[in-house]
């Protein structure tokens, strides 16, 4: 295999993947872009930085360090909502010297006494687990049926109505279906298949999804406790073909955090979040 670019080799194509998109773009925007523009081979976008905490390949972390060093040398900035965009400097800005901004940034972080990403292969920097690692460890373990109900009642939290558990093998992963109604007049037929799994979706099982929701329903939904590699989000919005939405696990957690299942979220002066692991085995 080729050895995986490090995070400072993603400074060019990052920025030049960000003007491509107009000057701005989403998380998810910039990564397919970056990636096209970088020509990795496939199977590096499958790579999970850590086995046993999924939900981001090396690629997309690596590529997360890149956009905070691009921010701290003043070429990127991002907004709340999660939008990055060049600044005034990083349009007129066509390449950097790699060393120069790692160089400058690294002297910022050590001020602050932050961490800097690991250059060569090896033990990365670790962090103490997170709610949201509590949670998605939780999701991994309960059992196979509790997890389609949960699904399934995050669904209908959302406005699905009409949700049934349909999975079956040979089915082409196709585990349920729902009506999404907009202000209660549109509605729309929706097909989903959900993954608990802690590695990255491939383009290749969002082409069998497609092929299996073609001509049954008007939308399709693909929910993973994994993540989704660059070249699978760009094939679930490809030119030509039915369009699937994505939930990858990061987004999962925010929506069960956001609807109250199974987290309990206690605001005071700080904000105290725990993962309720006895109603995740109960559902």
């Amino acid at each position: 295999m080729t050895k995986f670019p490090t995070y400072d080799t993603m400074l060019n194509p990052l920025l030049q993947a960000v003007k491509d998109l107009g000057g701005s773009g989403t998380i998810e925007e910039i990564e397919t872009r970056a990636a096209e523009i970088m020509a990795l081979p496939p199977e590096q976008f499958e790579i999970l930085q850590d086995p046993k905490r999924p939900g981001r390949t090396k690629f997309q972390y690596r590529l997360a360090w890149a956009r905070t060093y691009l921010r701290r040398y003043g070429l990127l900035e991002n907004s709340a909502r999660g939008v990055w965009a060049v600044t005034a400097s990083g349009r007129n800005t066509a390449k950097v010297d790699e060393k120069e901004v790692v160089k400058a940034v690294k002297e910022q972080l050590a001020l602050e006494k932050e961490e800097a990403p690991e250059e060569e292969e090896g033990e990365e920097v670790t962090t103490p687990p997170s709610w949201r690692d509590a949670l998605m460890e939780t999701l991994l373990a309960i059992k196979p049926e509790q997890f389609e109900r949960l699904i399934q009642r995050l669904l209908r939290e959302s406005g699905f109505s009409q949700v049934e558990v349909t999975g079956r093998s040979g089915d082409g992963g196709i585990d349920g279906k729902g009506i999404l109604r907009l202000d209660g007049l549109l509605g729309f037929h929706v097909i989903y298949q959900a993954k608990r799994y802690s590695g990255a979706v491939s383009p290749s099982q969002v082409r069998d999804f497609r092929g299996a929701m073609v001509g049954r329903a008007d939308k399709g939904l693909f929910i993973t406790t994994g993540t989704f590699t660059s070249p699978a989000a760009k094939e679930a919005i490809r030119d030509g073909a039915p369009p699937i939405d994505l939930i990858d696990g990061d987004q999962l957690v925010d929506k069960l955090k956001e609807l109250s299942l199974g987290v309990i979220s206690q605001t005071v002066h700080v904000e105290k979040i725990t993962v309720d692991k006895d109603w995740f085995r109960g559902i």
